[in-house]
């Protein structure tokens, strides 16, 4: 007996739930095989990294807990070290060496005024950078003729190696130098403790407001033309044109750039270092890790930490409550009436 054929069923159609949902499926495929090629891809940066900058920290810090080498001042005999516990941090913030002060001239006794010589540094040299190079960035971003030329020119100091800057000031500021015979003056410029201290600030900002110029121009670039010309339009003074839109919208860029100027200050070296040799009260942090090396490594290790706590502390500060963020997430806050 024949069988009759059964008629062929049509293919079901996915629902639209079912479609999304297969496209979710074939989407975090996707972005999982990315991320496996992303890891994979970024990995030898990761590796090099490690073992560049995470290894001596963590080798600082451990080093930091250890005893120096060297005679023991109760007993009189050489030590091989061992652990230090805080003895080596106590050593710089008490300024305690052994169970006494450290005597004046000692690297112990200058911590806080390495401290307060560092910051001030710092702040006066960023202050005057920023001044000095928002005012050339607003002129380089100007149309006129010769302005690549002009440009390329003000990064000249910039470009030139910071020892050479160093060494250049340093013979313009010697006692028959060029600024004792410009000014009719006899200072003692590098020997004196607050004519070093400027004559350090005028070569830092010299060499460094470039910089500052070059990364404020790239903020003041971004913002549209027309923006000032609707100010105009509206009767909006110079001014009122500076307070009101450059300033607003080139402060992410300025404070980027603030932010990497003080984090370099914050570890400034090498023009004390060779145009006064840290004396007269121009010893920085730095210079002292530089000299504590000489007398114990340990004692140094534990030094070089605080100071990365300092810097840490100072990029907290203007990455959290300044807003000097250079990777922002630009992912859109929603309001709560879009949370849905």
């Amino acid at each position: 007996m024949s069988t009759l054929a059964q008629p062929k069923r049509a293919p079901e159609t996915p629902s639209p739930k079912t479609k999304k949902v297969q496209k979710e499926v074939g989407q975090d495929r996707a972005a999982t095989s990315q991320g496996r090629w992303a890891f994979w891809l970024i990995s030898p940066a990761l590796v090099l990294l490690a073992v560049v900058i995470v290894y001596p920290v963590v080798n600082a810090i451990i080093m930091a807990f250890q005893k120096d080498q060297g005679l023991d001042p109760v007993t009189k005999v050489f030590v091989q070290g061992g652990p230090a516990g805080f003895d080596n941090f106590v050593h710089w913030l008490a300024q305690q060496c052994g169970s006494a002060a450290c005597a004046p001239g000692t690297l112990g006794a200058q911590f806080w005024s390495a401290v307060g010589t560092t910051f001030f540094f710092t702040a006066v040299t960023v202050v005057l950078e920023t001044v000095l190079g928002f005012w050339m960035a607003v002129i380089m971003a100007r149309t006129f003729r010769g302005r690549s030329a002009l440009r390329a020119a003000v990064l000249v100091p910039w470009a030139i190696p910071t020892a050479v800057t160093a060494k250049l000031w340093f013979f313009i500021f010697a006692f028959d130098g060029i600024a004792n015979k410009l000014f009719g003056t006899a200072i003692l410029w590098t020997g004196s403790e607050w004519p070093a201290r400027w004559a350090i600030i005028i070569s830092d900002v010299w060499k460094t407001t470039p910089f500052m110029a070059l990364l404020i121009l790239a903020g003041l670039q971004i913002i549209p033309a027309e923006v000032y010309e609707a100010a105009k339009v509206d009767g909006a003074s110079a001014w009122q044109r500076f307070t009101q839109i450059t300033l607003p919208l080139v402060k992410p860029a300025l404070m980027v750039a603030v932010l990497f100027r003080v984090l370099d200050a914050l570890r400034m070296y090498d023009l004390p270092a060779i145009m006064t040799q840290g004396s007269n009260g121009t010893t920085t942090l730095s210079i002292l890790v530089v000299d504590q090396i000489r007398q114990g490594f340990n004692s140094a290790a534990a030094l070089s930490t605080i100071t990365f706590l300092i810097i840490f502390l100072v990029a907290f500060i203007f990455v959290r409550f300044l807003g000097a963020n250079a990777v922002a997430s630009a992912t859109p806050k929603t309001t709560k009436g879009q949370e849905k």
